[in-house]
């Protein structure tokens, strides 16, 4: 058998795997290593170093400055494209002819500008960007930053159209399949689960003592969605209420202080999330949108108890039938009633395990990629 190597652009540093964004990069990584493939990684730095450990899965580590300052500001590019515009890279990538595996939207530009013709590219899609952007800008209040995420939404659709058409895409969801093939028409898209640190559903049986809403709390939908649990939901039931994730605001603390059965835990480690989700009797994790997988989710899935949810967090995902689904905040407050008095059991882990190993099975989706880039081999 021929040698299989393989070019692969993130979007950041996969390492350390201590955010969503890199939990998919660097499991696929290592599940492709230990699957004979060699890898030439190229990474965009923002505020991450660069990182020995890559250095045990990949043959060779390359690293490129994003250039975050204005002047590459565009009325043609997005933003998160033209940063990210490198002809070091291009070179780098031009030595040989072996296949390229792209990491987002965001790592596009040597496809865009016709680099990389002649050759198999993959495009791995973590989000309808241009859908993602558009959620941004609904939930941003301040009015410069609201005016930069609609502006890159509307680039980002025209440039994902123009995209959809040149190369083969696998998104992690469903949802973003349809997407790309209704309003792109792409004539080449194919659902890839993610691909995750997880191998089996290890919530304990019984019952926990919190709820519990773990997030990024910088971000403001989901800080949007913490006030929404606190002042709908927890207003007015007796029922322990714990929100866990990194930076909150000192709005969000001092709401959270003013309810006498909530907790705040600002930043905490990562075997302190860990440990919390194993504990809570149920993850509660409402979405304000629709595009992606929600990586917290699965956290909770195969660590925790009970997961309840709205259809924004689960379509596309196949998750639905792991979890219970409410809408309105009346749902939300007589599910978080009854699963809180519900003993989670074997059966329900059993159940759990049986459709996640389906999905997110790690060397069944990593065949899948060898089959696409060498299949003729």
């Amino acid at each position: 058998m021929d040698e299989r190597i393989l070019h692969i652009i993130t979007h950041d540093v996969p390492w350390p795997v201590d955010f969503g964004g890199v939990v998919d990069l660097f499991y696929k990584i290592k599940t492709l290593h230990e699957n004979g493939v060699k890898i030439y990684l190229h990474c965009f730095i923002n505020e991450r170093p660069q990182q020995k450990e890559l250095n045990k899965y990949c043959a060779a580590v390359y690293y490129y400055e994003r250039q975050k300052k204005w002047n590459h500001f565009s009325f043609q590019l997005p933003f998160i494209v033209s940063t990210r515009k490198s002809p070091a890279l291009v070179h780098n990538l031009q030595k040989d002819n072996h296949p390229v595996l792209i990491e987002g939207i965001h790592c596009t530009w040597p496809l865009y500008a016709g680099y990389l013709s002649n050759r198999i590219v993959l495009l791995r899609l973590h989000n309808a960007e241009f859908e993602y952007y558009h959620h941004l800008a609904q939930h941003e209040k301040n009015i410069f930053r609201k005016f930069y995420y609609q502006h890159e939404s509307k680039l980002l659709k025209k440039y994902e159209n123009q995209l959809a058409k040149k190369v083969k895409i696998t998104p992690v969801s469903n949802n973003d399949v349809k997407i790309y093939q209704q309003l792109f028409s792409a004539p080449d898209v194919s659902h890839l689960p993610v691909f995750l640190p997880y191998l089996t559903a290890a919530g304990k049986q019984g019952n926990g003592c919190f709820c519990l809403y773990h997030a990024n709390l910088s971000i403001n939908e989901n800080e949007e969605a913490a006030i929404w649990l606190l002042q709908n939901i927890f207003n007015d039931i007796e029922i322990p209420f714990v929100i866990a994730g990194k930076n909150p605001s000192q709005k969000l603390e001092f709401l959270a202080h003013q309810s006498p059965n909530t907790c705040l835990v600002a930043n905490p480690s990562d075997s302190e999330l860990h440990d919390m989700i194993v504990k809570a009797q149920i993850n509660i994790l409402p979405s304000f949108n629709n595009t992606g997988v929600k990586l917290k989710l699965l956290n909770a899935l195969y660590n925790g108890r009970h997961c309840l949810v709205n259809i924004a967090g689960v379509i596309g995902s196949g998750l639905d039938e792991l979890c219970t689904i409410a809408e309105d905040a009346n749902d939300f407050k007589t599910a978080v009633k009854y699963l809180y008095a519900m003993p989670y059991t074997i059966r329900e882990n059993d159940k759990r395990q049986q459709l996640l190993q389906q999905l997110y099975n790690n060397q069944k989706n990593a065949d899948k990629l060898i089959e696409i880039f060498w299949s003729g081999k």
